[in-house]
């Protein structure tokens, strides 16, 4: 099923992203290289470096999508002040990764004494993510959320200055193309478009425009340039969806903070399936079910 014809559709039926940041920090290791198997151009693969995870896969558009994995770690009170005085340095080292390209592992230092695992697998049509963040110091900190940025501009054909009308959320109209959402100008920082949950601190997001529309789940997504394929990311916990300023897409996940010796775990998801936005809401449903 097919839910884009042409990119001015709105279709109310039932997937960001800020990268105005810098791409900072990137380093010089080096995963060991991934042998394809003879099945190479069935299911996904993945590889990290330099802070930037890749997807690979012969039947996605594009054949590759590129994340930077990770761009940011937040504090509280990001709305209305200096990008600079929001992040936490941080940095990614490689722990793993497995020859055949399905499984790598990353590990977080976030100053001054957070750690994060990173356990990613390569399924045949979603890459999964799972983390745990322990606090190994002996004060709270105030980490609140983070930013993997997709570039989508592989996968949708598109620039920043149309790549708006092939991307995603889910309202209360149910799926939702950025282009046909309220969208607003103001903010301590010009460009792109920030989409809160309920429940979320307005003075704790994306210091960019943010949309009076409230997204119903945590999925934003895109469709390929040729209409026959669908990705969208989602976490089980996240601060916000956004549409950044490098034909991006964020879904960026909450932390709320970590006690002393205090543990999180957070579960993401990639999909890429066919344009069947019914079966994207199912799987979701079945990924996250609270």
């Amino acid at each position: 099923m097919n839910i884009i014809t042409n990119h001015r559709i709105f279709l109310p039926i039932t997937f960001v992203v800020i990268c105005f940041g810098l791409f900072s920090g990137f380093r010089n290791r080096k995963p060991t290289p991934f042998k394809k198997s003879e099945n190479a151009d069935k299911g996904l693969f993945i590889k990290w470096e330099n802070n930037q995870l890749t997807i690979l896969g012969e039947n996605m558009p594009g054949k590759q999508m590129d994340i930077l994995y990770l761009e940011a770690f937040c504090k509280t009170g990001s709305t209305s002040r200096a990008w600079d005085s929001t992040i936490i340095p941080h940095k990614t080292t490689l722990v793993s990764a497995d020859e055949n390209g399905k499984h790598i592992i990353l590990k977080t230092i976030v100053q001054p004494d957070i750690e994060v695992i990173h356990d990613i697998k390569a399924e045949n049509d979603n890459v999964d993510f799972k983390l745990v963040l322990t606090n190994k110091g002996n004060q709270s900190e105030d980490i609140d959320w983070f930013q993997p940025c997709i570039r989508v501009d592989p996968f949708t054909n598109r620039a920043q200055d149309d790549y708006i009308f092939r991307c995603f959320i889910f309202t209360k109209n149910g799926l939702t193309t950025l282009d046909k959402t309220v969208r607003t100008h103001h903010g301590y920082y010009k460009g792109g478009q920030t989409y809160i949950p309920p429940g979320i601190n307005l003075n704790d997001v994306n210091p960019r425009p943010i949309s009076p529309d409230l997204p119903v789940n945590g999925l934003i997504g895109c469709i390929s340039d040729d209409n026959k394929y669908i990705m969208a990311t989602a976490w089980d916990h996240y601060q916000e969806l956004f549409q950044g300023i490098f034909v991006c897409i964020h879904s960026d996940p909450r932390v709320g903070g970590l006690k002393p010796g205090e543990v999180k775990h957070l579960h993401g998801k990639i999909y890429f399936l066919k344009n069947d936005p019914k079966e994207l809401l199912k799987r979701y449903n079945m990924d996250f079910p609270n």
